[in-house]
């Protein structure tokens, strides 16, 4: 049986991916999905009593704590969605993966837009001014920034049932050394999901991002989907975003990845 591990985001835990375990299980697919340090819960608690410390939790920490889950399989698929598929990319660069499927992905190598949504959105979570406060995400940024296509009582309700706090060093941790990859490196296959009307990464940056890859011998796609927000795993229509993500990996998993660590 072959293991796909999910990775959230930034904003999410592993409840965010719910509906897809369910959807890849069905397929035959043991499904793993798990939690960012400090992540771990209901939504609900971790928004009331957000976790001591989570304000000072790095990108290093997570990509520590996610790469000992892969190391427990062989050459397993990952889906990753905003960090999670920076993270993805990343796992994939090391030769842990056997395919990745990166979803609104943050960008590598400190890549930006000009995008206002994606300027004003970055700025604000990853402001030095703010030091080690966590970010508290509330219904109405939750709504204008991550569920932006949702009507108002759509957005409450998601935001009710998977939203959580964050900390602002792990963007800020994604824009330097500890976001980076060797992009013209030989990878195991990669597909690059893009939201058009994602408000936080724009789909255009995610097209960049898949660009920047020029290894020709690596499989790299980029697909992009009308309509959609950042909340695109979870947004009416997320069956369409999980079947495409499933029939790359039918399409192009790799007995082994390209450069495995062993």
């Amino acid at each position: 049986m072959k293991t796909v591990i999910f990775v959230h985001g930034m904003f999410q835990n592993p409840v965010s991916w719910q509906k897809w375990t369910s959807y890849f299980s069905e397929k035959g697919y043991d499904c793993v999905a798990p939690a960012w340090p400090l992540h771990a819960g209901n939504p609900v608690d971790l928004r009331e009593s957000p976790p001591e410390g989570l304000g000072d939790l790095h990108l290093h920490e997570v990509i520590e704590a996610i790469e000992a889950q892969v190391r427990r399989y062989d050459l397993p698929i990952m889906i990753g969605h905003s960090v999670g598929g920076l993270i993805t990319q990343i796992l994939l660069s090391r030769g842990l993966l056997s395919s990745g499927v990166a979803i609104n992905s943050v960008a590598p190598n400190a890549m930006i837009d000009l995008d206002w949504g994606f300027i004003k959105n970055s700025a604000i979570i990853a402001n030095p001014l703010k030091g080690i406060a966590p970010v508290l995400m509330d219904e109405k940024t939750f709504h204008g920034t991550f569920a932006n296509t949702l009507s108002e009582a759509e957005a409450a309700a998601e935001f009710e049932a998977t939203a959580t706090h964050d900390s602002r060093n792990v963007l800020r941790d994604c824009m330097g050394e500890d976001g980076r990859i060797d992009l013209d490196a030989p990878h195991a296959p990669l597909l690059l999901i893009g939201g058009e009307e994602d408000q936080i990464i724009p789909a255009h940056l995610t097209e960049k991002n898949f660009k920047a890859y020029t290894d020709a011998a690596s499989l790299t796609e980029f697909l992009p989907f009308a309509g959609r927000s950042h909340y695109i795993c979870n947004e009416p229509g997320w069956q369409d975003v999980a079947e495409a993500a499933y029939q790359f990996i039918e399409r192009n998993s790799a007995a082994t990845s390209v450069g495995a660590i062993i």
